[in-house]
C-alpha cells in the first residue's frame, strides 16, 4: 500500500475513534481543562501519534497526517451541520438543571453538579435564589447559563470546573 495512503487510513481511524471516546467519557469537562485533563490529552496525543504515522517520522508524513485530520475536521462540521440526527448522535444536547426555581436533584446527581457549584453559577449572573431562576441549562460546551424572569438581564459567562474527586487511603 502507498505509504501516504497508509498515513491517510491511519489518521482517519484515530479522528473517528477520538471522537467517539469523547462522546463515552464525556465532552461537557472540556470548557474548562484542568491539570489531569492536559496531561491526558498530551498523552494521547504521544500513544496515537506511531498510529497515524507508523515508522514513517518524516515531516512529509507529518504533515499528511496533520493534513487529513484537519480536512476530516471540516468535513464532519459541514456534516452535522447539514445532517442533524448525526449531530444529536455525536454531540450532546443541553440540559435543564433548574426551570421556574424548580431543581432537577436527579439530574444534577447524574451530572456531577453540587448545589454549591450551581449557586457560584448564580452568583457570577447576579441570582441570589433559587427561586429568581426561570430556567437554567447546562450548555453543550460546558457553560451553565441561567436566566431569570427580571427585566434587569445581565449576560455573564460560567465555566464549569471538573471537580477531582480525592480519594484517602
Amino acid at each position: 500500500m502507498n505509504v501516504y495512503l497508509d498515513i491517510i487510513f491511519r489518521s482517519t481511524a484515530i479522528y473517528f475513534f477520538m471522537i467517539i471516546a469523547l462522546r463515552i467519557f464525556g465532552k461537557k469537562e472540556l470548557s474548562q481543562l484542568n491539570t489531569a485533563d492536559i496531561i491526558l490529552i498530551l498523552l494521547i496525543s504521544n500513544s496515537v501519534q506511531n498510529a497515524m504515522v507508523g515508522n514513517n517520522t518524516s515531516l512529509a508524513s507529518g504533515l499528511v497526517a496533520a493534513l487529513v485530520l484537519f480536512i476530516l475536521n471540516f468535513i464532519l462540521k459541514k456534516t452535522l451541520f447539514k445532517y442533524t440526527k448525526l449531530s444529536a448522535l455525536i454531540q450532546q444536547k443541553p440540559e435543564v438543571l433548574i426551570h421556574n426555581g424548580t431543581l432537577d436533584f436527579k439530574l444534577l446527581s447524574k451530572l456531577n453538579i453540587s448545589s454549591e457549584e450551581l449557586r457560584e453559577a448564580m452568583r457570577e449572573h447576579g441570582v441570589e435564589h433559587f427561586s429568581d431562576v426561570k430556567l437554567s441549562m447546562l450548555e453543550i460546551d460546558g457553560n451553565i447559563s441561567i436566566i431569570t424572569g427580571t427585566n434587569n438581564l445581565k449576560q455573564t459567562h460560567y465555566k464549569r470546573l471538573k471537580k477531582l474527586k480525592k480519594t484517602i487511603y
